[in-house]
C-alpha cells in the first residue's frame, strides 16, 4: 500500500496535476566512444529489452559481441563494438522520453497488419530513436501515452506491482447510480477475476454521467469492462494521468519531451517501489 495514499485526494476533477511535486535536477552526459559499460545495459538501450531480460539473453548465448558469443553476466563493452541479437546489429541509443495526447482513431502500437494508424505517425518528427508505447490505450480511448526507448523503465511502469497511478475521466449513456460508485469502490467480479479500483469519484463540476477513475491494473479495456458490468455503454475515455504525468499544455494528438526531472521522478518511484518490502 502507498504510504501516501490517505492523503490523495479523491475527489478529481477535469485537471488532475502533478503540481507542488519537488524533483531534483540532474545533468545528462553523452556517451562516448572510448568509454566502456555493461554489455545489459548497451542490450537495454538498444530497445531490445531490459536489463534483467538482457542478463537471460546473454546466460542463452544468443549476444555476439564483435563475432563472438558472449555469456559471462557483467562483460564490458565499448560504443565502437559490433554487438548482435539474433543476427541483427544492435544500436545504443540515447534515451528518449515523448509524452503523448492521444487522439481518437490510433492504436497505441508501433505498427499494424491491417494499415490501420498507429501512434508514431503523430510523433514521426520526435527524432531518429525507435520509440515503443508504455502500455496502451485502445484505438478509442483518449489521453496520456508514454512513448520511449528505455526497455527497462517500460518494464517497471508496465508491471501492476509498481502501482503506478492512472486517473481516467470516464463519460456513459447516462446516469451514474451511487450504489454503483459504492460497488466499484468495494470491487466487482470481472469474468478474469476480482478488480478493486484506487479511487472514484463523481467528476467535480461535471455531469452525473461522469466518473474520475484512478486504478493501476493493466488489464485490457478493465475501465470500460467495470463500466459495462454495471450496465452503462462508455461514451468516452480519457486518460488525464499517467505516473503523476498530466496533459497540461500538450494538444490532443501533440507531444512533448519529458523534462530531466520528470524523467528522474519516473525512475525513482519505480525503483522505490521495486525495493519496497511486498
Amino acid at each position: 500500500m502507498r504510504s501516501d495514499k490517505s492523503k490523495r485526494k479523491k475527489n478529481y476533477t477535469k485537471k488532475e496535476g502533478n503540481k507542488g511535486l519537488s524533483r531534483p535536477k540532474i545533468k545528462t552526459v553523452a556517451p562516448v566512444d572510448n568509454e566502456q559499460l555493461r554489455l545489459n545495459r548497451y542490450i537495454s538501450h538498444s530497445g531490445v529489452c531490459a536489463r534483467r531480460e538482457a542478463d537471460v539473453l546473454i546466460q542463452e548465448g544468443k549476444i555476439k559481441v564483435n563475432g563472438k558469443r558472449v555469456t559471462e553476466l557483467g562483460t564490458k563493452v565499448l560504443f565502437s563494438d559490433l554487438v548482435e541479437y539474433n543476427g541483427k546489429k544492435l544500436h545504443f541509443e540515447k534515451p528518449s522520453y515523448i509524452l503523448l495526447n492521444k487522439p481518437k482513431g490510433f492504436l497505441s502500437t508501433v505498427k499494424d497488419d491491417r494499415g490501420r494508424r498507429t501512434v508514431m505517425e503523430l510523433v514521426q518528427g520526435a527524432g531518429t530513436e525507435r520509440l515503443f508505447p508504455v502500455g496502451r490505450l485502445d484505438m478509442n480511448t483518449t489521453g496520456l501515452l508514454l512513448l520511449t526507448n528505455d526497455g527497462e523503465l517500460t518494464t517497471k511502469l508496465t508491471h501492476p506491482s509498481h502501482m503506478v497511478q492512472k486517473i481516467y475521466h470516464v463519460t456513459v449513456d447516462k446516469s451514474i447510480e451511487d450504489e454503483h460508485i459504492e460497488q466499484i469502490k468495494k470491487g466487482l467480479d470481472l469474468e478474469d477475476g476480482f478488480i478493486k479500483v484506487d479511487g472514484v469519484s463523481r467528476i467535480e463540476k461535471g455531469e452525473n454521467n461522469e466518473l474520475g477513475l484512478e486504478i493501476h491494473s493493466g488489464k485490457n479495456r478493465i475501465v470500460r469492462r467495470i463500466m459495462e458490468h454495471l450496465g452503462y455503454n462508455v461514451i468516452r475515455l480519457d486518460r488525464v494521468v499517467f505516473a503523476n504525468l498530466n496533459k497540461k499544455d500538450i494538444p490532443r494528438g501533440k507531444w512533448r519531451r519529458l523534462s530531466p526531472q520528470e524523467i528522474t521522478f519516473l525512475k525513482r518511484i519505480t525503483k522505490n517501489k521495486s525495493e519496497s518490502p511486498s
